[in-house]
């Protein structure tokens, strides 16, 4: 496996990778370098840094969209305007979310479509994901 070739540099890259819609599965790498003796507290700060910068490339990737290109692929008017007020309702919050398979990633190209503000967004972003990578670790650790 490439991630154990780079060490901490695979493990950043996996987690960037994961938070995109590429089919990468980051967790499984921090298992496995826990399982070689790296450093956890490391492994964390570098998981959750590299996730984090995915989410927020998702987010611009939202952000230089255009919600008429979604017309344009058949999504309706309605259907735009009712993810727009619930971004609008729940904003930032929604970043928390992030970490979740396959919606995570759409939750963040979604907070970038409709303007979320950033600064608060990408806290969130990263909030979520160290909490996600810790309760990992505390339970590989635990068990």
């Amino acid at each position: 496996m490439w991630e154990f070739e780079f060490g901490y540099l695979g493990l950043f890259l996996s987690a960037f990778l994961a938070a995109t819609i590429l089919p990468v599965a980051s967790e499984v790498f921090l298992l496995a370098m826990l399982k070689l003796g790296f450093d956890p507290v490391l492994c964390l700060i570098l998981a959750t840094l590299g996730n984090s910068l995915g989410a927020i490339l998702n987010y611009f990737i939202g952000y230089i969209g255009n919600p008429k290109w979604l017309n344009k692929i058949g999504v309706k008017f309605a259907q735009i305007e009712r993810w727009k007020q619930r971004v609008q309702t729940y904003g930032v919050w929604l970043a928390l979310l992030s970490w979740l398979p396959i919606v995570g990633d759409l939750i963040g190209v979604a907070l970038g479509f409709f303007r979320a503000p950033k600064v608060p967004t990408f806290v969130f972003f990263t909030i979520g994901k160290f909490v996600r990578y810790c309760v990992i670790i505390l339970l590989y650790f635990l068990f």
